[in-house]
């Protein structure tokens, strides 16, 4: 289950492929570190003994490691040229400065957050990225889909090979369907509990799945394993959808009053692909780092 981003990054890159060749190349015209190590002569207890004092110095980098971070910089540099190439959405300049709702975004961290204060309420929306790792594009759910022992075979290989190429020359004829989104909201006040939401927002806008009322507050937000059930035993109130229509529109007018609004819909998709790509690069650097120690 991949977005299209993933789909790029999956795509072969005939570079790293001829590297991987060369590498696999010359492994074959030496003997593995373990082959030598077994034909080596044993070492006389003399400087076993002279070895043993010595502090232990650090093992040169394997073939494995050297070819990893080949890998790792082939990705980062993919990466850094897909950011060059790409310009920074303006819904999400517009958004930040024009919102009354300040952006909490932890690097590292899955989840961001959007706050603010209106009256005695203190507003949150909170979103994940993990929903671009969840998200299963159509293609993925054609019926002609390749199953996994096809995947296995020279010919699957290829035709899986051809299909993202032609996903990658599809999402440069048309720009790419934001990715739906889902949002938690709570409004909260205080000594009198919070109204929590749960909406998704996709092409523009904000759809409400389901509206529920906590005295405590504190089910709202936490996700402990006693604020869950305890949250699981509250009367829940009917599905939104099959509410009255009116009280629909009242309830989304109240939602649209306090900056649950399109603007937002339109910022959150593109803010969580660009955290996305940020937190990616993030994560291929600190790998890097590790093997490179």
């Amino acid at each position: 289950m991949m977005s299209l981003r993933a789909v790029a990054r999956s795509a072969p890159r005939a570079l790293g492929r001829m590297s991987s060749t060369a590498t696999r190349q010359m492994r074959v015209a030496q003997p593995s570190s373990l082959l030598r190590t077994a034909w080596a002569p044993l070492r006389t207890p003399q400087l076993a003994a002279t070895f043993s004092s010595t502090p232990l110095r650090q093992e040169p980098a394997t073939e494995a490691d050297q070819e990893l971070l080949a890998k790792l910089e082939s990705e980062l540099q993919f990466e850094s040229e897909m950011k060059q190439s790409e310009q920074l959405p303006a819904s999400i300049k517009d958004f930040l400065d024009n919102s009354p709702y300040e952006l909490k975004d932890e690097p590292g961290q899955e989840d961001v957050y959007l706050v603010r204060k209106m009256g005695n309420e203190t507003i949150t929306v909170s979103f994940s990225i993990s929903d671009l790792a969840n998200y299963e594009p159509d293609m993925y759910n054609e019926d002609n889909a390749l199953t996994d022992e096809e995947l296995d075979t020279p010919e699957g290989k290829r035709l899986a090979e051809t299909e993202a190429e032609e996903a990658l020359e599809d999402e440069e004829a048309e720009p790419e369907a934001p990715v739906p989104c889902r949002l938690n909201i709570v409004v909260e006040k205080p000594n009198k509990g919070a109204l929590n939401i749960e909406a998704i927002a996709q092409d523009g806008a904000i759809l409400v799945e389901n509206f529920y009322y906590y005295k405590d507050a504190k089910m709202a937000h936490s996700s402990s394993p006693e604020a869950v059930h305890g949250a699981e035993d509250v009367y829940p109130g009917p599905p939104f959808g099959t509410l009255d229509e009116d009280l629909q529109f009242v309830i989304e007018r109240f939602l649209s009053e306090r900056g649950i609004s399109q603007a937002m819909a339109i910022f959150v998709p593109d803010y969580m692909d660009v955290k996305e790509q940020r937190e990616y690069q993030t994560w291929l650097k600190n790998i890097k780092e590790f093997v490179e120690a």
